[in-house]
């Protein structure tokens, strides 16, 4: 079956994906499913590989480290927002960029670019744990495609890429809701640093690529959110 909504279900992750017609279960969602939620031998559970399945599947077998399951029935969903590519700076507050982060992966959003910006104040990076915050927003949205981030160094190696830059300024007239987004084009969505993007930054992007996304300034967080839903 094909483009079935579930819900009302439990979603864990298999890295590895099928092998030989089986998954199989490690880590943080081993211990959850067998020690918390206490499933044992026999017992139906949902499954995704984060490239588009859900598995119906039934628990086989439960080793003191992992444990396997057979699907019964698959599901296969069509990322719609493959194209859609959110550009954020590194912020000054981490729970406010992690916010950020999980409300797009519930909202659609399955690629992230984390950029360093001329006025970004940021504490570093922390791959590891944004990682786990996308697999988990991707379980708990019930969506099947693990999430991607990626780091760079500055804006520039943003615009290096094949694709349109959409920025944001306060000062346009343009809606974002105005956007046709085009098939088969990536489009990169930039937002800027708690001080914003400065001229120079906004000098690199096509003048008619500028949007308003509200009437009032917005947080970075709160912009990030807004533009998801927006897209949605």
């Amino acid at each position: 079956m094909n483009d079935l909504y579930l819900s009302n279900i439990e979603l864990y992750y298999s890295p590895a994906g099928l092998v030989n017609g089986i998954l199989h279960i490690v880590g943080e969602d081993f211990y959850h499913i067998s020690k918390v939620m206490r499933h044992i031998r026999g017992d139906i559970i949902f499954i995704t590989d984060g490239k588009g399945n859900i598995f119906e599947s039934e628990i086989k077998d439960i080793d003191k480290s992992y444990l396997s399951v057979k699907p019964l029935n698959s599901y296969h969903y069509k990322n719609e927002k493959s194209n859609l590519i959110f550009c954020i700076p590194k912020l000054k507050n981490p729970d406010r960029f992690e916010f950020a982060l999980e409300k797009c992966v519930e909202l659609g959003i399955t690629h992230f670019i984390i950029f360093e910006s001329r006025r970004s104040v940021s504490k570093g990076d922390r791959i590891d744990r944004w990682n786990k915050i996308l697999i988990a927003a991707m379980k708990q949205s019930l969506t099947s495609f693990l999430p991607e981030i990626k780091i760079v160094s500055s804006i520039n190696e943003i615009f290096s890429a094949a694709g349109e830059k959409i920025g944001f300024e306060q000062n346009t007239s343009k809606k974002i809701g105005t956007l046709k987004i085009k098939p088969g084009i990536n489009y990169y969505f930039v937002f800027g640093p708690e001080g914003g993007l400065d001229e120079d930054e906004l000098e690199l992007f096509n003048a008619d690529n500028l949007y308003n996304l509200a009437g009032n300034r917005l947080r970075t967080e709160t912009a990030v959110i807004k533009a998801a839903s927006i897209l949605q």
